[in-house]
């Protein structure tokens, strides 16, 4: 070959590999371009029960670490005092109440979500990210009638997310199996599962058959099927080998969540996580490890358990460099509950805590300590720390994830608050129509008013106000944050500045509400 050949060859060789390098640049040029998202959704995590915001007793470093270097809002909300609805609101951008199926759902429920609305994973999806969700989803499964033994769809892959590992519903509820990608993880063929919620299958145990059977005792709601020594809600028979270990999920779920970091580290697209834990939601069930750490029994435990799982989340993404382009969101779905259907010591064992903080009620609460929770956004060498009293909601993270990597978003209750988000604007949204258990509210400014709504003040089994009442409830969150004075009757014009918007949002009256006659 001659020594022109041999130079040409070398050039175009050359030419190749930098073209090679340059391309590879622009790849990962692209990719830092959008950050990687992680959604960290506790399940009735308390205003007070983490030590940034320095109300309770707990001491949660691991959390603390999002709150102190990242962005702690003190006007952030969930959608709503309980589960269901909260993360329908979170993936669709869509107040819950606009879906009247939006509720607390059993663990056949059908998918809640229609598989032709757009959501936050399928967004992300559209635009270049990998999309996948860890932990608790209980936003309802199939069409209504689930063989647990076949691919069980639609769910959560069907709505935009390309990996998914569930529990179907809560905890406390059957079936108590995994699904990974739809499909119950480690099922045996010869012992098929069967579920129903509204009978037992003959012969199997319950407890109140077998009482001397249970590891941890009912309170109320929670006597049927015992799996694990605990008794659930709801009847299920068969799928032993697929059962979970109720001490081992938090362990469970990190390995899944950490190996999910570790293989999407090495794509070439961004990713998305909605990390959805199962702490504090009952049945408490905290690893020997943590058993006793928080001298206040199962609940405090779990909380410090969370926070650990927290710190080896965290230790992952800088293992893996990817710290400093990955945005995290925490939050929680709803306000704290104490007694929720176990005897567990967590009322006899609280102390001085105050999982509420100075709010009133707690979850399935129209009150304050309902529906706003720890929130905090985190973005190491973006986000600068700082305290921010901008009203925010989980609502609006569609709309302002959507302007953060150049997408569109068609949700219409979700509003683009990223500046807020980012520490860059203390300028939230206005107003806010918040939800408990088919009932609503409505925060303006610095305002909420609640509606007359018959029932009960108190849930008695879990001592929690709801904030019902005969007469209409007006509040100055400015001045009384408790919620301590009522201001409808010596401010009527301010009410009824309230009623006519929160109709005009909500586009129709509801049964409860009548025209205001104040002496």
């Amino acid at each position: 070959m001659s020594k022109l050949k041999i130079a040409s060859l070398f050039t175009l060789a050359v030419v190749i590999g930098l073209f090679s390098c340059r391309s590879g640049e622009l790849k990962e040029d692209n990719k830092a371009e959008k950050p990687n998202i992680v959604i960290i959704y506790m399940d009735d995590l308390g205003y007070g029960d983490v030590s940034a915001y320095q109300s309770g007793t707990l001491e949660t470093p691991n959390m603390d670490r999002l709150f102190n270097e990242g962005i702690r809002f003190t006007n952030g909300y969930a959608s709503s005092a309980t589960c269901t609805p909260s993360r329908y609101a979170l993936l669709t951008g869509t107040y819950p109440w606009r879906n009247k199926n939006a509720k607390i759902l059993p663990g056949t429920a059908p998918l809640l979500i229609d598989t032709a609305q757009y959501t936050l994973p399928r967004m992300l999806q559209e635009n270049g990210y990998n999309t996948g969700i860890v932990g608790k989803w209980h936003l309802g499964l199939g069409l209504g009638n689930v063989d647990w033994n076949q691919e069980i769809k639609p769910g959560p892959n069907q709505v935009g997310f390309d990996y998914s590992y569930i529990l179907a519903a809560t905890q406390d509820r059957v079936p108590t199996v995994y699904i990974e990608d739809g499909r119950v993880v480690g099922l045996d063929p010869s012992d098929p599962i069967e579920v129903n919620y509204q009978e037992n299958f003959p012969g199997e145990p319950t407890a109140l058959t077998h009482p001397e059977m249970l590891e941890m005792k009912w309170h109320h709601g929670h006597n049927n099927s015992i799996v694990n020594g605990i008794p659930r809600i709801g009847f299920m028979k068969g799928g032993d080998a697929a059962k979970w270990s109720d001490v081992d999920m938090a362990d469970h779920f990190l390995e899944i969540a950490t190996q999910f970091v570790r293989d999407q580290s090495k794509s070439e697209k961004p990713f998305f996580l909605y990390y959805a834990m199962q702490q504090p939601h009952v049945p408490r069930t905290p690893h020997p490890r943590f058993v006793g750490k928080s001298g206040m029994g199962p609940r405090g435990d779990v909380i410090l358990e969370a926070d650990w799982v927290i710190g080896e989340f965290l230790k992952t993404l800088e293992e893996e460099g990817i710290l400093e382009n990955t945005l995290i969101i925490f939050s929680s779905d709803n306000g704290p509950v104490i007694n929720d259907g176990y005897y567990d010591e967590a009322v006899e064992k609280l102390g001085d805590h105050t999982p509420w903080g100075s709010l009133r009620g707690g979850k399935y609460s129209l009150f304050e300590a309902g529906t706003r929770v720890p929130f905090a956004t985190y973005w190491k060498g973006t986000i600068q720390p700082g305290v921010s009293n901008a009203f925010v909601t989980q609502i609006d993270l569609m709309s302002s994830i959507a302007q953060l990597i150049g997408a569109t978003s068609t949700a219409k209750d979700s509003q683009d608050l990223m500046d807020a988000f980012l520490g860059k604007s203390q300028t939230g949204r206005t107003e806010f129509v918040l939800e408990a258990t088919s009932r609503t509210a409505f925060r303006q400014g610095e305002w909420v008013m609640i509606p007359p709504y018959p029932g009960p003040e108190v849930l008695g089994n879990v001592n929690i106000e709801l904030g019902n009442s005969k007469e209409y409830q007006l509040y100055n969150l400015k001045k009384d944050l408790g919620q301590q004075t009522n201001l409808a009757e010596s401010n009527p014009e301010k009410l009824q500045e309230l009623i006519r918007r929160y109709e005009e949002i909500k586009g129709e009256s509801e049964s409860a509400i009548e025209p205001v006659e104040l002496k």
